[in-house]
């Protein structure tokens, strides 16, 4: 059932007002830094200006993620650290949101406002669980469908409620006056992947790529003129039993920052991506930055026959190597890589995409982008024999049909298993490792080759 709205937007108000909390000392942000690791969530690190007194003080913080992990919490004083203790820390998240206000006003007096004219109705809020209201009133008890109702006026708002996610230090500080503070702790809900934009070129031995960084922020806080670095790379964490659900609603798109340039270095056993400029890191928003400029490299196109990916397919990919010589050389973090080829009408046309993991230079990529139209081939066995109790004889046969214009090379992978020898074969062959023979096959235009071998195989 629809849930009506169950307080006002000038009750709203003196409820903020209400559950603001004076006393506290001010906390001027001077800057934060933002580390986003890619398995969603994010180390910030806050400088503030506290007005610190002589003796104890609270100060309270009020715009942190509402992912916060309390418990990752670090406080600094920077200017003076001998100067100032942490004696308590406090994490505020009960939040005065509908619910939560309505909770801790059972017991008391409130006024329902119905909608379409059903007028009002006082009484004893004793229950708003589930989709209905339950009043006491002077004749008895009254239960209100929360689809009916369009306000509920309160009398004095209870205490002990949050506008917002806060954190609350008491702090013994031995001088008066200023204190830069550095807060740091991490947060959930705000992770980054990469993207890519591959551009084929004519002739099918060379491409354009671009890289791209996209953010996604969920965790309840926003960073503005953040100092953004990305860490790329699998960061074990100790995860607890109860994990923090993502709701799924609408987030904004930001533009597309052009000129954003990533610095790339190695950090510990990770890659670490430093942003060259602030960046702003809105709540509830996808933010796409550029990972590096535009970068061409040498590739070719490569065609593979494997009867346990498909039976009659041939397989097409891409291949380049991410290194200094050929245009690339930066670690590429994990990502989709989009490929395109320019049509004779000069419009780009969409011809794959895969996936890629976390590659370090010097490391070659092969994107698989589908099928081949005009190459196809068929497999067939052709013979066997037992030769004795343990050891037998099998003969295959691949034949390779081309009906492109042009010839094309084929790669046929064959899978073998025990202790293989070939004994017969039409063409020559490399073996890749204990359980893969490769045969390396050119088939010409509009013609067809036909690869046959025999295995002797002993178990």
């Amino acid at each position: 059932m629809q849930r009506g709205r169950v307080f006002p937007v000038f009750v709203t108000a003196v409820l903020l007002a209400a559950v603001e909390e004076p006393g506290y000392g001010a906390a001027r942000r001077e800057s934060v830094a933002l580390t986003v690791y890619n398995q969603n969530f994010a180390l910030v690190k806050d400088v503030r200006v506290l007005d610190l007194t002589n003796g104890v003080s609270e100060v309270r913080v009020d715009d942190v993620a509402a992912s916060i992990d309390p418990t990752s919490v670090h406080f600094a004083a920077l200017d003076h650290p001998d100067a100032v203790a942490v004696l308590e820390q406090n994490y505020k998240y009960d939040l005065a949101d509908a619910d939560r206000l309505l909770t801790r006003y059972l017991d008391h007096p409130v006024k329902v406002t119905l909608n379409e004219k059903g007028g009002e109705k006082e009484g004893t809020l004793l229950s708003q669980s589930g989709s209905d209201l339950v009043l006491k009133t002077g004749t008895g008890a009254s239960i209100v469908s929360r689809a009916q109702v369009r306000d509920v006026v309160l009398g004095e708002v209870p205490g002990g409620l949050a506008a917002k996610p806060a954190l609350v230090w008491q702090l013994a500080s031995e001088r008066h006056g200023a204190e830069r503070v550095e807060l740091s702790y991490l947060t959930d809900n705000i992770t980054w992947h990469a993207e890519y934009v591959a551009v084929v070129n004519a002739k099918d031995d060379g491409l354009t790529l671009n890289g791209w960084v996209s953010l996604d922020n969920r965790s309840g806080a926003s960073y503005e003129n953040a100092k953004l670095k990305l860490v790329a790379g699998d960061v074990h964490r100790v995860t607890a039993m109860d994990g923090v659900v993502l709701q799924e609603e609408a987030i904004g798109i930001a533009t597309l920052s052009a000129n954003a340039q990533f610095q790339e270095r190695g950090f510990f056993e990770y890659h670490l991506y430093a942003l060259e400029r602030p960046a702003t890191v809105a709540d509830r928003e996808t933010k796409q930055l550029a990972l590096f400029p535009s970068a061409s490299t040498p590739a070719r196109k490569t065609y593979t026959y494997d009867a346990t990916q498909n039976a009659s397919k041939v397989a097409i990919r891409m291949e380049f190597e991410n290194s200094k010589k050929n245009g690339l050389g930066m670690a590429l973090p994990a990502g989709k890589v989009r490929v395109y080829k320019e049509d004779v009408d000069k419009a780009l046309e969409f011809v794959g995409e895969d996936q890629i993991d976390h590659t370090p230079r010097d490391e070659k990529l092969r994107l698989f982008l589908g099928d081949a139209f005009d190459v196809v081939a068929e497999r067939k066995q052709t013979a066997e024999k037992q030769l004795s109790s343990r050891t037998r004889e099998q003969s295959y046969s691949v034949e390779l049909r081309n009906h492109k214009d042009t010839g094309v090379q084929v790669q046929v992978v064959e899978h073998l298993y025990g202790d293989w020898t070939i004994t017969e074969r039409s063409h020559d062959f490399a073996k890749k490792d204990a359980r893969t023979a490769e045969f390396s096959v050119n088939v010409p235009a509009s013609g067809s080759v036909t690869v046959t071998y025999t295995v002797r195989t002993k178990y």
